[in-house]
């Protein structure tokens, strides 16, 4: 498979800043924590037990959760800056090919997770599933097609044209969740234009349920402001780039970090801020807590050379995509797979670590441990130095 350093699925960056040979640590090191937060918190022992910062918001709102995923967009465009220097020499007939080759696979992987393993238990029955209602949308589908649309962007309109697009984009959604939501509550769970819109085009059966209802979080009209996330980390990584590695760079990341966070909260009042719908204040308020993050890790890592903590998530970084896929297959596996009756999962969690802990603390430990396995696979990779592309 082709490689693909733009959505940083391979091996480390290896960036040099502004001429002084500095490797871009903070961004691997960033790719990777983003993905071991993705496995901590899809992984609980028990989806009823887990602590309130590891859990989404339930609709309108904000935890440390809901950081993880726009962080990992933004850490796609940011590794962008490096690696699309190389499309302005090449015919646009070949950054096309390598564009959507790299967004159909992706695509295809997070539709193949959605099927995997392509059996379910229904009271102990082994049943085949039913790929009619596969789920169409997901989190790697989401990544696919932002990769795409901010690639394009990016490519044909450049810095600034890029930043006139990204303003008009939250705008323009804003004013379509509000014109095209219920009267009076057009930003509900049933009511908003998110839904209206994917079902115009992806049938009920094929949309996540996981409200009690056919509505995704990773929609189509919802991807629209996703993009943004993307651009943003690209604007990131051309601004370092530019600036090197220095306290001033740092301070300017924060500042500008922080501006974004105010500015959406202020925003909040009026759309209010929420995942599900990746609502405009949303990714304003995800890109500033993403500018002050890599602001603080270029700090500690490339400024005062504090890099001794950092091997732990860097081994993420160098495999994210495969570590990521394989997290979700080998949890599906061990549902499917079962133990005197009960899942291999819930078997291993209620006597391994239900059995001597309370409830939320044994879930939180299972998902630690399970987050701890997936890094040795990884450890084990790099060690070889194995690193899966796509």
């Amino acid at each position: 498979m082709g490689s693909i350093s733009e959505i940083s699925m391979g091996n480390q960056t290896k960036a040099i800043l502004s001429g002084k040979g500095k490797r871009y640590l903070a961004l691997d090191v960033l790719r990777g924590l983003t993905v071991a937060l993705m496995i901590l918190v899809n992984t609980p022992g028990s989806w009823s037990t887990i602590y309130a910062p590891f859990r989404h918001a339930a609709w309108h709102g904000f935890t440390i959760t809901d950081l993880v995923f726009p962080a990992f967009l933004f850490v796609v465009g940011n590794a962008m800056s490096f690696s699309m220097r190389k499309f302005d020499a090449q015919p646009d007939a070949v950054v096309w090919k390598k564009i959507l080759k790299r967004t159909f696979l992706i695509f295809f992987i997070g539709l193949f997770l959605s099927a995997f393993p392509f059996v379910y238990r229904s009271g102990g029955e082994l049943l085949l599933k039913d790929l009619t209602s596969l789920r169409t949308m997901g989190v790697l589908q989401r990544i696919a097609l932002c990769y795409f649309f901010a690639s394009l962007i990016i490519k044909y309109f450049k810095l600034k044209g890029s930043a006139i697009i990204c303003v008009i984009i939250l705008f323009l959604y804003w004013g379509l969740m509000y014109y095209f939501g219920d009267t009076g509550e057009p930003y509900s769970k049933e009511g908003n234009a998110a839904l209206k819109f994917d079902l115009l085009f992806i049938p009920s059966e094929n949309l996540w349920k996981g409200f009690g209802f056919p509505f995704d979080p990773e929609g189509l009209l919802s991807t629209l402001p996703a993009i943004v996330n993307v651009i943003a980390g690209y604007f990131a990584g051309i601004f370092i780039q530019k600036s090197g590695n220095n306290f001033t760079t740092v301070m300017k990341l924060i500042i500008a970090g922080l501006i974004s966070v105010l500015l959406a909260e202020v925003w909040d009042m009026v759309f209010p801020i929420n995942k599900p719908l990746w609502t405009s204040s949303y990714v304003g308020l995800t890109t500033g807590w993403s500018l002050v993050l890599i602001g603080i890790l270029i700090w500690l890592i490339e400024v005062i050379k504090l890099k001794r903590w950092t091997y732990f998530f860097e081994v993420f970084g160098k495999n994210p995509l495969f570590i990521f896929v394989m997290s979700g297959l080998v949890v599906m596996l061990m549902n499917v797979i079962w133990i005197d009756g009960v899942s291999m999962k819930g078997w291993l969690y209620d006597n391994f670590f239900l059995s001597w802990l309370d409830p939320y603390n044994a879930s939180l430990l299972f998902a630690v441990t399970y987050l701890l396995f997936m890094w040795l696979m990884g450890y084990s990779m790099d060690k070889k130095r194995i690193y899966i592309k796509v």
